[in-house]
């Protein structure tokens, strides 16, 4: 695998020379200074950001910058066709506030949105279809983060991002990768075989790609504001794209009921942050519709009752694991979108309904297979709740996508953005939107297709999402950020790098290095290529852990550390999805 670069021509298209840190192979990209740090997983989005940075706009302005780039550069990942969840913490302020601009079911789905004939849809069907698209939020979250707490307009952020679609940029070995795993997919949609395959293939690695379409919808943006976006020409493409597929000829895929109103209607979310602790830590998380930062504090509540850092590595990771497996159950039993289902959230919280769920691990031995879910109602102390849900047994984990994207931005202000978005599978529906060159989502596959569930699809309904964009405090302050993609993996690597980097003592950059191990409910364990040979993965053998085939890479993390000395250190990954970037300001010595 190919160490970072940054190629000038990508340097100059930002307008910004600056100090560019490049990692050797297998190293986590790391970078530490003062002033404003970004870490992405794409080289031209990080410079967007710093960019942003340099010309005196703030870590909102920043991250809406980087983002946007990331549509360009990690288009397979996340995008304006899709959807996300942004924590930011206010230093000035010192409070912290959440944007939800997760996808919503359009007006016309039902909880048998993907049973058309009584059964339900086989699953690659109903990704590459308009039936899966949510209506997209992204923009409408960006504008509301700009509006509210940046100092920049669309015009300014999305500058970085229209040249790099305009000039181009050079695919890389992982692009040419992803797309070659999505041809069956794009090659059922005529304006995505036509951006990114060529005589139906996948664009070799050395190509370079403009996307002119994607740069003439974040001009109109830029112009146009979030309206343009949500009621123009725009809004019109996406609602065609999703009733009428772009599909090549003799393709036929099912199709979606989108309306101009589905669009317009749109709504942001500004909710208060999760907050949760551990070992004297306050972490502020993304509440639900995302069921991520409720798992990961969860999970955290559980472990607390164990003193990991005192026992040997195996002894703790066991612990790990099983505590993710209890919290696990909790969450596929009772979490969904808070405005459809009233999740008994304040009882999964209980640090009493942790001590409870902590009674069931056994600290020498797996449990032999999926657990069922508790009863968080006893510790919920909420009279409006009058009735306990029974799931009767573990309820499985349905399918959720493992392709999204995190970024993390800070100010010299000291204001900080977690940031954590998608289109759900790599390439989402597979449709992009013809004239403006970005993939729609295919988020409505986020939902459990059977009913009854909590997760079932409703008009104007949020699927339940693991995105888990963290930012940790410390006697009041910034401590560190943290967040990946990976589908219903992103909880347990946010997890586990909270545990290496707060339990064994790791910096951050071997945390997020360590070879990731995700139990999410199932009786095998999910882990990384080469894990299941080692010396750590036969200690756990021997609390009867076992691991699932394939192994398959889990997450592509990005943090942010806010060190004693007023520096903050930002890192990346060093080795998965390609390798990431991590850039301050102005460095360190």
């Amino acid at each position: 695998m190919a160490p970072a670069r940054i190629s000038r021509q990508a340097v100059l298209a930002c307008g910004l020379v600056l100090a560019v840190v490049v990692a050797p192979v297998a190293a986590a990209p790391v970078a530490t200074g003062s002033g404003g740090a970004v870490a992405t997983i794409s080289a031209q989005a990080s410079q967007s950001a710093l960019a942003i940075l340099n010309q005196g706009g703030n870590a909102i302005d920043a991250a809406v910058a980087a983002a946007a780039t990331l549509g360009v550069t990690d288009p397979f990942s996340c995008g304006i066709g899709g959807g996300g969840f942004m924590v930011i913490y206010l230093a000035r302020d010192k409070r912290a506030i959440t944007i939800d601009h997760r996808e919503t079911a359009p007006r016309k789905a039902g909880p048998h949105l993907f049973q058309p004939d009584g059964k339900p849809l086989d699953f690659e069907t109903a990704v590459a279809s308009g039936l899966s698209v949510g209506v997209p939020g992204t923009v409408r979250g960006w504008h509301e983060a700009l509006e509210r707490y940046g100092s920049m307009r669309f015009a300014q952020v999305l500058a970085p991002a229209i040249a790099v679609a305009d000039k181009g940029f050079i695919v890389n070995a992982n692009f040419s990768q992803l797309v070659g795993q999505n041809e069956k997919k794009f090659r059922q949609f005529a304006p995505t075989s036509e951006l990114y395959l060529h005589q139906g293939k996948a664009l070799p690695a050395g190509a370079l790609l403009r996307n002119p379409g994607m740069a003439r919808a974040y001009r109109e943006i830029a112009q146009g504001g979030v309206k343009a976006f949500y009621e123009g020409p725009i809004a019109r493409a996406i609602v065609d794209s999703v009733n009428r597929p772009p599909v090549a000829k003799g393709v036929r895929v099912p199709a979606g009921a989108m309306t101009m109103a589905d669009l317009a209607d749109y709504e942001a979310r500004i909710r208060p942050a999760l907050r949760s602790s551990y070992r004297g830590y306050e972490l502020l998380g993304m509440p639900l519709p995302s069921s991520g930062g409720p798992t990961v504090a969860h999970a955290l509540n559980i472990l607390e009752g164990f003193d990991l850092a005192a026992m040997p590595r195996a002894e703790a990771e066991h612990l790990y694991i099983e505590a993710s497996r209890l919290a696990f159950a909790d969450r596929n039993a009772y979490l969904a979108d808070p405005e459809f289902v009233d999740a008994p959230l304040a009882g999964l919280l209980s640090k009493k309904y942790a001590a409870e769920r902590r009674a069931l691990i056994d600290p020498r031995k797996a449990a032999p297979g999926e657990v069922a879910a508790g009863d968080p109602y006893r510790y919920q102390n909420d009279p409006s709740v009058p009735l306990r849900a029974q799931p009767g047994g573990a309820v499985k984990l349905g399918p959720e996508s493992a392709h999204t994207t995190h970024l993390t931005v800070s100010d010299k202000e000291g204001n900080v953005v977690s940031y954590t978005f998608t289109i759900e599978s790599w390439g989402g529906s597979g449709i992009v939107v013809p004239g403006y060159g970005f993939l729609l989502n295919n988020e409505l596959t986020d939902f459990d297709f059977a009913a009854p569930h909590p997760n079932v699809p409703e008009a104007g309904k949020r699927p339940r999402s693991s995105m888990a964009p963290t930012i940790a405090l410390k006697d009041g302050k910034p401590a560190f950020s943290i967040g990946s993609p990976g589908g219903s993996t992103i909880i347990t690597t946010v997890l586990q790098t909270i545990v290496n980097h707060v339990d064994f003592g790791m910096p951050m950059d071997q945390a997020l290095d360590a070879p990731r191990i995700s139990q999410r409910n199932a009786v095998d364990t999910s882990v990384e290529p080469g894990f299941a040979d080692t010396a750590q993965a036969r200690a756990l053998s021997g609390f009867g852990q076992r691991w699932e085939t394939p192994a398959e890479e889990i997450g592509a993390a990005n943090a942010l550390v806010f060190n004693p000395d007023g520096t903050v250190t930002a890192v990346s990954e060093g080795k998965r999805h390609g390798v990431g970037t991590a850039l301050v300001q102005r460095r360190g010595h």
